[in-house]
């Protein structure tokens, strides 16, 4: 759509490049061309724009087969306005002075006589051909026919159209039809399923028969182990036992020998020591034996020279050194009642008067 702005009476129409203007004014051409922009007077101006880029025309049309067999055929085509002035001449492109809008549809009957024509060609391939053909090849085969009819077709080149590309997507029969056709193939694949399920559950059964003979080997395998390995734990048991006793018999056997030698040694220290104690005994008897011995000599000694001493004092003397020596060795004696009597006869035998001869 073509953009027009006012300005005092005056309008500005700027176009797009893909669009073709063409402007007659007051009934002579004055702009003719794509991307145009000029200034012209509404009351006297008549536009068209023709777009001349390419454009998509998508199609669904129903046709039915030689077997009279419905389908719905699913296509496209591109195609240009390659003469905008041949096209303005037959359609009407004319357009608003004041908005730029198509005062018509031009691109609807642009579509109508594109999609008449297509199937047109479509329907006539499509009757001389089977649903089973059709359907396996139908698409290329419509496809050939509708380019080639198009590109024969009078009326387009004379209202300036080209048709660029014609592509066909899809051609289909009628749901039921289409289910009905569906189910052998189905059959077939759910058949395929099931023969390849069956296959891989007999596979799955072997192996696991496989599997379990496997185990039951290996079950065996470790029962005959199992068996081995009890007879060697009892061997070596055995061994073990064997070899405990006569290590048992050989700690005994150094058991005894070093108590023996214990025994012997303890006994040989009792008797070193007893020997030794006896020495002593007898080393501090005969040292006892000497010392009382020499104690004796010096007690005799000490005696003898005491006596010797003693023979050369007077009896008064000896007396008075007794009472010394006695009163040295009485207790203690607080207080003594002495009478006359006693205390004269005492006198008396202390001077030495009483028995001494004159």
């Amino acid at each position: 759509m073509a953009d027009i702005t006012r300005r005092l009476g005056w309008r500005h129409l700027r176009a797009t490049p893909t669009a073709h203007i063409r402007h007659h004014r007051s009934g002579r051409l004055a702009h003719d061309g794509p991307g145009l922009s000029f200034w012209f007077r509404p009351l006297v101006a008549s536009l068209s724009e023709v777009p001349v880029d390419d454009r998509e025309l998508a199609m669904t049309f129903h046709a039915r087969t030689s077997d009279f067999q419905d389908v719905s055929v699913q296509a496209t085509l591109t195609y240009r306005i390659g003469g905008p002035a041949v096209a303005a001449e037959h359609l009407d492109f004319s357009v608003d002075p004041d908005t730029g809008v198509w005062r018509g549809s031009p691109l609807e009957q642009l579509a109508t006589l594109l999609t008449e024509s297509a199937q047109q060609h479509a329907l006539d391939v499509l009757a001389r051909t089977t649903l089973a053909e059709a359907l396996v090849d139908g698409v290329p085969a419509v496809r050939e026919r509708v380019a080639a009819g198009l590109g024969a077709e009078p009326r387009l080149p004379a209202t300036g159209i080209e048709v660029v590309a014609v592509r066909v997507m899809a051609l289909r029969p009628e749901p039921e039809v289409e289910r009905a056709l569906r189910t052998p193939a189905r059959e077939r694949i759910q058949q395929e399923a099931d023969r390849a399920t069956y296959e891989r559950r007999a596979v799955a059964v072997e192996r696991e028969r496989t599997i379990a003979e496997n185990e039951l080997a290996s079950q065996i395998e470790l029962a005959r182990r199992e068996e081995q390995l009890v007879e060697q734990r009892g061997a070596n048991s055995r061994r073990e036992a064997e070899e405990k006793a006569a290590a048992d018999a050989v700690r005994a056997r150094a058991e005894a020998d070093r108590t023996v030698r214990i025994a012997d040694a303890e006994a040989q220290r009792t008797e070193r020591l007893a020997q030794a104690e006896a020495d002593r005994s007898v080393r501090l008897a005969r040292a006892e034996a000497e010392g009382a011995q020499e104690l004796g000599r010096a007690r005799a000694e000490a005696q003898a020279a005491w006596l010797r001493v003693h023979d050369d004092v007077d009896v008064a003397t000896l007396r008075a050194l007794t009472g010394t020596r006695l009163a040295e060795n009485l207790p203690r004696i607080d207080s003594v009642t002495v009478s006359p009597d006693v205390l004269t006869g005492l006198l008396a035998k202390l001077g030495g008067t009483e028995g001494r001869p004159e």
